[in-house]
């Protein structure tokens, strides 16, 4: 019978009463020092990046002031400018808050260089195979030099000059292929 007296009687109610309107009080002040120092109704809309240089991207962001963090070079793509960018994070037309960084791709200001396989040997169609998984691309002009095995690659050029193995070229070079006419010794 204690506790059920304590739970109705006057003093106890008084301090729940007091400690729910102090509770009340602490959630509107953390919820309007909340707004306040998060900016909550401010908004800034992502320019679109795509295809400027790292010079005009840092004008652009700085006006709105806006950080950038460059992540990385993607894979060389020919229909964007060197050093440009290819991707952007958050997207344009996205919102965002003052201060917050974009992270960017940029294309490299060339492809990769990739080494040259050894296909002394093999043939024709093994060859091209090789060299398209690789990376290159393979000429249709093809020249030829005495020796027993018909269409046996026996060297490789680029640009008109006869190739190493192990030399590296940049990815999607046209290789040509010199070949074993069959007929030598």
């Amino acid at each position: 019978m204690g506790v059920i007296k304590f739970l109705i009687s006057k003093s106890f109610l008084k301090q729940l009463i007091i400690a729910f309107v102090g509770l009340l009080l602490l959630v509107f002040a953390l919820k309007f020092w909340l707004s306040v120092t998060t900016n909550h109704t401010q908004k800034i809309q992502v320019p679109n990046l795509e295809k400027m240089s790292l010079v005009e991207v840092k004008q652009k962001l700085s006006e709105l002031n806006l950080d950038l963090k460059v992540m990385d070079s993607a894979s060389y793509n020919p229909n964007y400018p060197n050093k440009s960018v290819i991707e952007q994070s958050p997207k344009a037309g996205d919102f965002v808050k003052e201060r917050r960084k974009i992270y960017l791709v940029l294309n490299p200001s060339k492809y990769r260089s990739l080494e040259v396989p050894d296909l002394n040997g093999r043939t024709k169609r093994q060859a091209t195979t090789e060299l398209k998984s690789s990376g290159f691309n393979v000429g249709t002009e093809y020249s030829y030099v005495p020796d027993i095995g018909k269409d046996v690659v026996r060297g490789l050029k680029f640009n008109n000059r006869k190739i190493k193995i192990g030399d590296k070229l940049p990815k999607n070079s046209t290789i040509e292929l010199i070949l074993g006419d069959g007929k030598g010794n």
